[in-house]
Formats: C-alpha cells, structure tokens, sequence
C-alpha cells in the first residue's frame, strides 16, 4: 500500500452539518478551474453549478437511501449517494477531491458502495446515470465491471440546478453492474 493511501478511509452518513463541505466538495470536482486539477472535471460540457445545499440536504434527508461522507485522518475527501430502489441500489453524486483523484481512492469507495448496498439491501445490481459524453468516465466504470446499456434519458435543458450545458447534445447513459 503507498504511503499517499496508509491512513485508512473512515465512512460515515452525512449529516446536517456537512453539507457546506459537500457542496463545494462535488462543485469542486465537477465544475470550473478547480476541478480541471482532477479527470473527472465537467467544466467543458457544462458551466454553472453541480449541485446546492437544497440538493445535498434532500439526500441526507431520503429514507431510502443515504449520503456517505469518506474522510482520511479526518479530512473530508469524497462522498458518494446509495439508493435503495428495490432489487438493485442508485450510485450516484460521487466526488473525490481533485488532487486525490487517479491514485485508487475512488476504486475503493465504489468497492466499498457496491459492498453496502449488497450487504445491506441485498440489492443485485449497482445502477448509475453517467454524462453520455463523458467518454473517460464511462470508461472508467466499464473497467469497474459497470456495462453500457446504451439506454439514455434526456439531460435536463433549462433547470440550472444541473448546470448549464455548453453543448447540445448531452444526456444521461444507464451504467449497471451485476452484485
């Protein structure tokens, strides 16, 4: 194991309180010049904001799912949401800080989410939404053992609180995975 990753990951659900460090968390993985730090930057298909408090608030508020907080030495350094949805369990709003990213982090918080919806909802199969245009990314989880369904679902033009798309032909992949 390197040394960057010797401190072992602590999970816990988010709380009220968290949320500030949530948001500009996913914001800064996602969206602007911060987020070109790391792989998973958006900032070239879309501006504008990730997410908002109201956003994160709703998923610490669902009873059929929760918000994980990961933090290393105490420090906040990814988050990811599970669903419950019957057999199978929605991944989805996973951030990993930008200067963390391609060092193995994020394969063990997936592992990790993958582990819990199983154990804990007996869930057979991990389901995602991933930006159809996010090649790289895609990639990403179909090492992971995600498979491309090619079913898609329209990006939401026109509500901001996805952010505002600098190209018109985005929408949403389904990505599934066997538990």
């Amino acid at each position: 194991m390197s040394t960057a990753h010797s401190t072992a990951l602590n999970f816990r659900s988010a709380v009220e309180a968290d949320v500030p460090d949530l948001v500009a968390l996913v914001e800064s993985a996602y969206r602007g010049d911060a987020s070109r730090a790391g792989w998973t930057t958006e900032a070239d298909v879309l501006d504008g904001q990730r997410t908002d408090p109201e956003g994160v608030r709703a998923i610490i508020g669902a009873t059929d799912g929760v918000l994980l907080v990961v933090e290393r030495a105490g420090q906040l350094v990814a988050c990811c949401q599970l669903e419950h949805r019957g057999d199978h369990a929605y991944f989805g709003m996973f951030a990993v800080r930008p200067g963390l990213q391609g060092g193995g982090l994020g394969k063990e918080i997936l592992a990790e989410a993958e582990r819990r919806a199983r154990e804990t909802w007996g869930a057979k199969e991990m389901r995602m939404t991933v930006v159809n245009v996010r090649e790289e990314l895609i990639a990403y989880y179909v090492r992971r053992g995600y498979r491309r369904t090619g079913e898609m679902s329209p990006f939401p033009y026109g509500d901001e609180r996805f952010g505002v798309p600098l190209r018109d032909d985005l929408a949403f992949e389904l990505l599934v995975k066997p538990l």
